[in-house]
């Protein structure tokens, strides 16, 4: 027994090491002493998830062949079978990295491959339970997301190429032809992915109250899509920043080609290191990437870009919780560096460097909608993928898009757009202008 726990503390980075130290390691060591190693590894997991679930009905079976019932919920279950022996013991010490790693691997089952009921029934029970190991679990990984999320300049850079600089195939097969790889905007809920992402460009150009011949600044402008929509549809000049080889090389191609390359420019570098003032600001889905330590930097980045009388818009994924921490999943496979912030996590960042919020909507569940889409045209190209990559990378990828989407159903995940100046009048004082009402019927016979 201590040579496992030494092995334990070994591993304190994982997940739920803390919750197994404090609550299980007494029982065990009384009480399974002659046990083998795999059965206690077993028997902790058992007493973890007895105390997870509180709706619901799961079925898990062991590589043993026992099953076992977790949840209240009567009539048919969810059911999940682990086939390695080893398996157990991975999920007890960090969970959130060792399921979807034993998914990737083949190696948890999950009866019909149905992902939706896995993360429906996992993502509402996260939201319920107060199990003492999940408390403890989030208090280690907060303690360490300082050093997870120091993103200077060059450590930022292998973070971007690590998810941005995956074949340019790949995102084909699953976003709509503009490439927008951010939440949506469904103003009807029969849109297509392709209307949505027009709707969303259009709101956020709205907000930014654009004349012609404006100079912008797009911090993290993807593969381009929002700055030519900018430059050709409202008569702007764009200077758009990536860290992204790949992102660059096919913005600057399409700039060429809608013959914008006059009006539209695209570097590969750090926002941080843009000098000059600019009367706009844009930012759609690049701060998640920043990190907590780097708030107070970008903001006054954004400060320090935007002129007297400008006008910034930030576009990001947030938490509709206190501060939190990123699954060590995301930050392995999907997002090193990434997190999604707080409101007040944002908001003192943006107080702290006297800039003035003057509008903040959030959009509840656009984004889930839009995941959808992308996981449905990735199932539907999903050999096309394989072709590229591989079948563990498919099965990561499609779970890296159905958790993603339950995340914003079922466990308190928005999307946040801050509108901020520095004076309190650079836009009008009501959202009458986003909103232009439409003449009625009356009017316009009486015209």
């Amino acid at each position: 027994m201590t040579q496992i726990k030494r092995a334990s503390i070994a591993r304190a980075p994982g997940f739920f090491y803390a919750a197994f130290a404090v609550n299980f390691i007494p029982q065990v060591s009384a009480g399974h002493k002659r046990e083998g190693e795999n059965a206690m590894w077993d028997r902790v997991l058992d007493r973890m998830l007895r105390q997870f679930f509180v709706t619901g009905a799961l079925d898990m079976i062991y590589p043993d062949g026992t099953c076992r019932r977790y949840g209240p919920g009567q009539g048919p279950a969810l059911r999940l079978t682990l086939t390695d022996p080893a398996l157990p013991r991975r999920l007890v010490l960090s969970t959130e990295l060792a399921l979807g790693e034993a998914y990737m691997d083949g190696t948890l089952l999950i009866d019909g491959d149905d992902l939706d009921g896995f993360f429906t029934l996992v993502s509402t029970n996260a939201a319920q339970s107060d199990a003492s190991w999940r408390r403890w679990a989030l208090r280690l990984r907060r303690a360490k997301r300082l050093i997870d999320q120091y993103n200077p300049a060059h450590r930022a850079r292998v973070n971007v190429a690590h998810h941005y600089d995956l074949s340019g195939d790949l995102y084909d097969l699953f976003l709509d032809a503009d490439r927008q790889y951010s939440c949506a905007y469904f103003t009807r809920p029969d849109m297509t992915l392709e209307q949505a992402q027009a709707a969303k460009k259009h709101h956020i150009a709205a907000k930014l109250c654009l004349s012609p011949g404006m100079e912008v600044f797009e911090i993290g402008c993807g593969w381009g899509g929002m700055a030519l929509t900018l430059a050709q549809d409202y008569g702007v000049r764009v200077l758009g920043v990536t860290l992204s080889t790949e992102q660059h090389k096919i913005a600057t191609e399409r700039a060429a080609r809608a013959g914008l390359s006059d009006r539209v420019s695209f570097e590969l570098r750090d926002y941080r290191s843009v000098r000059g003032q600019f009367d706009r600001i844009v930012s759609i889905g690049m701060f998640e990437h920043v990190g907590v330590p780097h708030y107070r930097e970008y903001f006054d980045t954004v400060r320090d870009r935007l002129r007297p009388d400008g006008v910034a818009l930030v576009h990001t994924i947030g938490r509709i919780a206190p501060p939190g921490a990123t699954s060590p999943w995301i930050t392995k496979y999907i997002f090193p560096g990434g997190y999604v912030p707080a409101l007040s996590e944002m908001s003192s960042a943006v107080e702290d460097v006297g800039l003035y919020p003057t509008d903040l909507e959030v959009w509840r569940l656009h984004y889930a909608q839009t995941l959808r889409h992308w996981h449905d045209r990735f199932l539907t190209n999903q050999d096309r993928a394989r072709a590229l990559y591989d079948d563990r990378f498919c099965r990561m990828w499609r779970y890296y898009l159905k958790a993603s989407e339950h995340t914003f159903r079922h466990n308190r995940q928005a999307v946040f757009q801050m509108q901020i100046a520095h004076r309190p009048d650079a836009v009008p004082l009501t959202r009458d202008y986003l909103y232009p009402a439409k003449p009625s019927r009356q009017l316009r016979a009486a015209e």
